[in-house]
């Protein structure tokens, strides 16, 4: 399967939001609770209607300066059409264009865009319990994308998506991130894509298990980012398939990815690190590593693919 290929379902979801704003917006009742096929002019009082049972909310194409918050229950919020529904700008509870504390919510072709608040933590989505299924959905130009509280019992699962022109380390502020799970059970990210990242890191996580497969860490017009993949209290499960390069304006360049660098709190002995690539842009010449190791966890590292001036791993 070539790059091209890979991601050619991101594409057209980037493609389609540039003619989102241009779609029908003049809907008396755009958000439509499938279960009941009843219509709502907000979010907000849609995800109301399901409360604590379990339901979907259909959204017709427009660009919405809404947010939401979910209070319990099983809610899957997913656009008529991918690509096509915006959240755009407004926040709840200063934290993100939707807060979810329910069992579980599943969130299907939806863009998140311009999403910044007071403490710098502006984002798409603030996961706060339950488990989070992500599909097919853009965050961009904002904050964070995605940024969780802890839950050890509950997953997180991102496929087909984009995360875009996000984190920031500036203000005196903690950075934020394309990514932040926390202490969660579990990560999974598959078939997705990170670029022109603005400060931090791609991917942070804390949760005791990943599976990090098949994604694009293009960070060739980055500005003052850090790390590919951060596993800041390591981690085991899998990274393989990836495919990174590091661009010139960097904070920290000296790893793709890092094990544990703020603390171990879980073995990584049984991590396993194959069948990625690591690259610079084309025309510069310096050192990284591939791995950084903060632990004295031997980590499974087979066989990548990496460029000339990059470590495998080193002992930090």
């Amino acid at each position: 399967m070539t790059f091209d290929m890979r991601f050619f379902s991101t594409l057209l979801l980037v493609s389609a939001a540039v003619t989102a704003s241009a779609l029908a917006q003049g809907v008396a009742s755009p958000f439509t609770v499938a279960e009941s096929g009843r219509g709502y002019a907000t979010l907000r009082d849609a995800m109301a209607a399901i409360g604590n049972g379990r339901g979907t909310v259909l959204v017709a194409p427009g660009r919405y300066a809404q947010c939401a918050v979910q209070q319990g229950g099983d809610v899957t919020l997913r656009a008529q059409q991918p690509g096509t529904v915006i959240l755009d700008g407004v926040t709840c509870e200063r934290k993100a264009a939707l807060v979810l504390r329910g069992r579980s919510s599943t969130i299907d072709g939806i863009i998140f865009q311009n999403l910044r608040v007071p403490d710098g933590n502006g984002a798409g989505i603030r996961l706060e319990s339950g488990n989070l299924t992500v599909t097919n959905s853009l965050f961009r130009n904002s904050e964070e994308g995605i940024l969780t509280g802890d839950a050890p019992g509950n997953a997180i699962s991102i496929d087909r998506s984009t995360f875009r022109h996000l984190g920031r380390c500036d203000r005196d502020l903690a950075c934020a991130h394309g990514i932040y799970a926390g202490r969660y059970g579990s990560l999974t990210v598959t078939r997705s894509r990170f670029d022109l990242g603005d400060g931090g890191h791609y991917l942070k996580t804390r949760t005791p298990r990943v599976t990090i497969t098949g994604n694009s860490f293009d960070d060739s017009g980055g500005r003052l980012t850090n790390y590919m993949i951060d596993l800041s209290n390591g981690a085991s499960g899998t990274i393989s398939g990836n495919e990174m390069v590091q661009g010139r304006d960097k904070d920290n360049y000296s790893a793709f990815i890092t094990v544990a660098p703020e603390g171990r709190e879980q073995d990584s002995s049984n991590l396993s690190i194959a069948g990625n690539s690591a690259s610079f842009v084309p025309g510069l010449q310096r050192t990284s590593s591939f791995v950084a190791n903060f632990t004295g966890d031997a980590v499974k590292i087979g066989q990548n693919r990496l460029a000339s001036g990059i470590r495998i791993t080193d002992r930090r």
